[in-house]
């Protein structure tokens, strides 16, 4: 029997012709990541968790001597970080952030939303876990992540030559044991110590000003001399007098 209802159905399609092919096809499912995605096209005045997002991602383009705030509001100074962030792509941006934007933060970052150049352990040399330190580990490591984007905006903006990353986040337990001053930022997570690579600790010291930091410790500062040291505090501080900072 189904030997003979499959031969009544390929005759009728030889008579009549195969069914026609859809005039509008199902449209393709929109691009996604597995770090974060963003659903909707963002601009100023916009609000919620995907600009807060954005907003680490783009934090190494707050201008010089600038800091962008996360707070999850789409102001002028996120539109300018996010216009910066797509000129240093050539993506020919307005300061919205259009699918053209998402797709390049895409292509810039792995699965666990660390940019693709900087990774976790790289920041921390201390223990496995972030914990210790004077801040709560989740936001130790959170602070990392803010650090990495800054470092990945700097990278590129000098050519993509490797930046060493030789320190990061310490617990007390590590800081004590490597003589870093009581409150320093390396027990925050978002400090982190530079070598020279191919650039130089000078050049370093002197594009970190472009890139969200408000401590850059360097060359002539005391014991500063064999890194350049980079991080984020509540008021700025910079110190490189070997470098003119």
């Amino acid at each position: 029997m189904r030997s003979r209802l499959l031969l009544a159905v390929f005759a009728l399609v030889a008579v009549f012709g195969a069914a026609p092919a859809s005039a509008d096809p199902a449209p393709a499912a929109s691009a996604s990541d597995a770090c974060f995605t963003w659903d909707r096209e963002l601009s100023e005045g916009a609000s919620g968790a995907d600009v807060r997002q954005l907003q680490i991602r783009v934090a190494g383009y707050p201008g010089t001597g600038s800091v962008l705030a996360l707070d999850g509001e789409y102001g002028p100074a996120t539109k300018a970080a996010v216009n910066r962030f797509q000129d240093a792509y050539g993506l020919g941006g307005n300061g919205v952030a259009n699918q053209a934007t998402f797709d390049k933060i895409y292509a810039l970052q792995d699965n666990d939303c660390t940019p693709v150049n900087f990774t976790y352990g790289e920041l921390n040399g201390c223990n496995s876990n972030w914990s210790g330190g004077n801040v709560s580990a989740a936001e130790a490591k959170a602070n990392a992540l803010v650090s990495m984007w800054k470092l990945q905006a700097m990278r590129h903006a000098m050519g993509d030559q490797p930046i060493v990353v030789n320190g990061g986040f310490r617990s007390v337990a590590c800081n004590d044991a490597v003589g870093g001053a009581p409150a320093s930022r390396h027990l925050y997570g978002d400090a982190v110590d530079l070598g020279a690579g191919s650039q130089g600790f000078c050049a370093l010291a002197q594009q970190a000003r472009e890139h969200g930091f408000r401590e850059i410790l360097g060359p002539g500062y005391q014991g500063h001399d064999d890194h350049v040291h980079v991080a984020h505090r509540s008021s700025q501080f910079w110190s490189a007098p070997s470098c003119g900072i």
